[in-house]
């Protein structure tokens, strides 16, 4: 499990281009599932049987960015495909996708050393960022394959922590990926399972909702990741979510604007996690969401929920998460197919 999460963590793929974790995904389930593409990108594993048509989904892309102008100095401005806090940006190490390759680069703005008294006090913003390759100008980067459109990502390797903690880029949401895969290769049930990589869901969730309309499920569950709050300066009553305290079971996200879990599925899985004697959290969350939004809206509506892994530092290129709570919640999952 932990070299599979570092393998996904390592690839690269931002949305619209989710390649590299497709591959993966489909190397990693071939001979234990039927498997196909479609033409949103989605990778679709399905296990037959004659019960219930369940739905697994795991989004493939990771927030990234994209070259938007190269001046004629060779800088690169870009733009965001996610949900970005700008002081994260600056100053990390990224990977150009270009024609050509693979180019590594720095992301950059003016120094403090050059800055007026004013300007230290202020958050620098991605508009006043740019990316140097060392390109000497702008005929040199376009020689070493540059070009707009580009897909950018974070030059970040997967490391060990003490604890059974790892950090790395990405976690959001190949730590659901891989929860995914494993349940795929371990479950045993009559229904009718299917495991969806989905695509671009950091921007708009599209491919669960694709997806979900061919597949039609009775129940479906999205997994996913969610934001622990178990550091420094976060009130308990801001984000209760802690690691190696089990997966998140979600309640409600986006303050509602996003999914209400259905009671039925919500109360199924607590049942899965009491039947296991796993621990695991209840989420009600006011930013953000995931594919389940979607799928939940499907045709005539699709009884959904959410089972993440708790994680800190959420969209940002040093994520956290524990080796535990990913066990647990493939633990989880599994119970509550094979419950249903």
């Amino acid at each position: 499990m932990k070299g599979l999460i570092k393998r996904l963590s390592e690839a690269h793929g931002v949305p619209g281009s989710e390649d590299e974790i497709r591959s993966i995904m489909r190397e990693e389930l071939e001979g234990c599932c039927e498997i196909e593409e479609d033409v949103m990108g989605n990778l679709i594993a399905k296990k037959e049987g004659d019960g219930k048509t369940v739905m697994l989904a795991a989004h493939m892309d990771e927030i990234g960015l994209m070259v938007r102008h190269i001046d004629e100095n060779g800088f690169i401005r870009f733009i965001t495909l996610g949900g970005f806090f700008d002081q994260t940006l600056l100053n990390q190490r990224v990977v150009v996708h270009t024609r050509k390759g693979r180019l590594p680069g720095v992301i950059g703005s003016k120094p403090p050393h050059l800055m007026e008294e004013k300007e230290r006090e202020k958050v620098i913003k991605t508009k006043d960022m740019f990316i140097d390759v060392g390109a000497e100008n702008g005929e040199s980067a376009s020689k070493m394959g540059l070009s707009v459109g580009d897909y950018i990502t974070f030059d970040v390797p997967f490391r060990e922590l003490k604890g059974g903690l790892f950090t790395g880029k990405a976690f959001d949401n190949r730590l659901g990926c891989a929860v995914m895969m494993e349940v795929m290769k371990k479950v045993d049930t009559p229904h009718r399972v299917y495991a969806v990589g989905t695509a671009q869901e950091e921007v708009g969730l599209k491919g669960a909702r694709t997806s979900a309309y061919r597949i039609e499920p009775d129940v479906a569950l999205a997994l996913d990741v969610a934001p622990a709050g178990d550091f420094p300066g976060t009130k308990p009553e801001e984000a209760s979510i802690k690691l190696n305290k089990g997966p998140v079971i979600t309640v409600v996200d986006g303050k509602g604007r996003g999914i209400i879990t259905h009671p039925r599925v919500r109360e199924g899985l607590v049942k899965a996690a009491k039947r296991l004697k796993t621990p695991y959290q209840l989420e009600v969350g006011e930013g953000g969401t995931t594919d389940a939004t979607a799928i939940q809206l499907t045709r005539g509506g699709v009884l959904s929920g959410v089972v993440s892994v708790p994680t800190r530092y959420i969209h940002t290129p040093v994520e956290v998460a524990s080796l535990s709570d990913v066990k647990n919640a493939v633990k989880l999952v599994l119970s509550y197919i094979e419950g249903l």
